[in-house]
């Protein structure tokens, strides 16, 4: 859920600030970088009372939201500067072809922009696979797999704390070389 809706509300954000020049957009670049800065554990507390009286402490989609507003920022400034990088003659040329605004995105633009999201993807997943705190702190049954291994290890001997990390690692690891041959496919590399 995470990789979706930071890639639903970051493209979105990317296209505006690459495509759109408007009043503020340093700043806006700025105050996307800034939502970082902030320690999750300094928001532990508040996110924990929110989330209770919203009904959403001890579910999926409680935790997804954190995670997506962890990977956002990212997600934002990846699509950003891939969104720059594609001319925007394309698009203006789609546009004199008689393809609308929506269309000559759709036909144009996001053909070329899906190995850069699928990497704003895999980093969006990334952070949230990585991301403990958050979902240690927001729920109790509904854990996510890092956060109840990392419960259940605390207490485990030592050889079983290094299979759980190495658990906690392969995931990643597989997902990144699944999607990896698919990006290389879209660069137009041949991968070995």
């Amino acid at each position: 859920m995470t990789m979706v809706m930071a890639l639903l509300l970051g493209a979105p954000a990317g296209y505006a600030l690459a495509r759109f020049s408007f009043k503020g957009a340093t700043a806006f670049r700025l105050m996307i970088l800034l939502t970082r800065a902030f320690p999750l554990a300094i928001l532990a507390l508040p996110l924990t009372v929110l989330f209770i009286r919203a009904g959403l402490y001890d579910t999926a989609f409680g935790v997804s939201l954190v995670h997506t507003a962890l990977a956002l920022p990212f997600a934002a400034m990846i699509t950003a500067s891939l969104f720059a990088g594609i001319p925007r003659e394309l698009e203006e040329a789609a546009w004199v072809f008689g393809c609308t605004r929506w269309q000559a995105f759709v036909k144009v633009v996001l053909p070329l922009a899906l190995p850069g999201m699928a990497a704003a993807a895999i980093f969006a997943f990334v952070i949230s696979w990585n991301e403990v705190f958050a979902a240690s702190v927001l729920t109790v049954q509904q854990r996510t797999l890092t956060a109840y291994l990392l419960t259940v290890l605390s207490e485990s001997p030592l050889h079983y704390r290094f299979a759980g990390g190495f658990i906690l690692i392969v995931p990643s690891v597989v997902f990144i070389f699944a999607v990896r041959r698919y990006l290389f496919a879209l660069w137009g590399v041949t991968s070995r």
